[in-house]
């Protein structure tokens, strides 16, 4: 980046850094209401937290005049606040988990479980958080303005897909909890039912994005180059949007019925040895710029979703026991 934007970014990347445990809290605390059959409350708690965190940015940019570590600062304070309320329905009396000061003592068996499970998952987390990192590298090369551009249309991106998460991680959910009841083909069902689901809101989605991508672009920033950069990363990437729907729901499914080790290798295999070389090669030799790099996404995520849906439907899932 710039030396402005260096100097502009600095303090966000850091009370960034500072808030990864309240970050790593609110992911795990919303797991557990979900496991525990509470997921409307973990709805309520990111919303609250989410609704705080615009509240305050108005407060701490536009009025108290903050800079970009006041949106920082304002991130932290809503997940902090949305902890806060699944702490209290964790541990509170209508709480359908009770913690206790006993069960605090290490349990050797437990975690080494703990670890056998989530280690897959938090390398699937690590493998796509790093690809995008080698991504807006590559994207870096052409400026800051593409930066921005595609930066405001991911924003978006990840607003209209959170929805999707959210049945994705119903389906990871679904799945544990018929496998636990020794009801497999019930699990299988509910995975395909949730899928088909993504798809069709995905689709509709795509739709908009194809129709208004400029509008949605021109409402954070008018510059031409930012705005053609986030118009062609909406578009490209809406394009996928079907792909994405079923793929990210089949992939969390797998992880719901423990076999987390699965869709990790497939992780390596799409975002680390096809997207990001394919990327470079896209944008670099055949001279298609970031729109190489948006096309790259597709390609690797679509192939992600065609190979997590062959091994879905083998069946092997529905013999782990976690």
């Amino acid at each position: 980046g710039s030396p402005t934007l260096i100097k502009d970014g600095i303090w966000y990347t850091k009370i960034s850094f500072l808030s990864s445990p309240i970050i790593i809290l609110l992911f795990t605390l919303s797991g557990a209401l979900r496991g525990s059959g509470s997921a409307s409350m973990a709805m309520k708690a990111v919303i609250i937290a989410n609704v705080l965190n615009i509240i305050l940015d108005f407060i701490f940019l536009p009025i108290m005049h903050m800079g970009v570590e006041g949106a920082a600062l304002a991130t932290m304070l809503g997940r902090t606040t949305g902890i806060v309320i699944q702490i209290v329905a964790l541990v509170g009396d209508s709480g359908k988990i009770k913690l206790y000061l006993k069960q605090f003592i290490p349990n050797k068996d437990l975690i080494i479980n703990i670890i056998k499970v989530a280690s897959g998952a938090a390398g699937q987390f690590l493998i796509q958080s790093s690809s995008w990192v080698f991504l807006v590298r590559i994207i870096s090369i052409y400026g800051s303005e593409v930066v921005a551009g595609y930066t405001i249309a991911l924003r978006i991106i990840v607003f209209t897909i959170l929805p999707s998460w959210g049945m994705a991680n119903s389906a990871a959910t679904l799945v544990g909890q018929n496998l636990g009841a020794k009801q497999p083909e019930r699990a299988e069902k509910s995975a395909w039912t949730i899928a088909f689901l993504n798809m069709g809101f995905l689709f509709l989605i795509m739709l908009v994005f194809f129709g208004f991508s400029e509008n949605f672009i021109s409402f954070f920033d008018t510059n031409p180059i930012v705005l053609k950069t986030g118009s062609n990363c909406l578009k490209i990437l809406a394009a996928g949007y079907v792909f994405f729907g079923i793929g990210m729901v089949i992939s969390q499914a797998i992880n719901g019925a423990g076999d987390t080790f699965t869709p990790t290798i497939f992780n390596i295999i799409c975002f680390w040895g096809i997207e990001i070389p394919l990327a470079y090669f896209l944008a670099q030799n055949l001279d298609l710029k970031q729109n190489g790099v948006f096309l790259s996404i597709i390609i690797a995520e679509s192939i992600l979703a065609i190979m997590a849906i062959i091994y879905f439907k083998r069946g092997r899932w529905k013999k782990f026991d976690v």
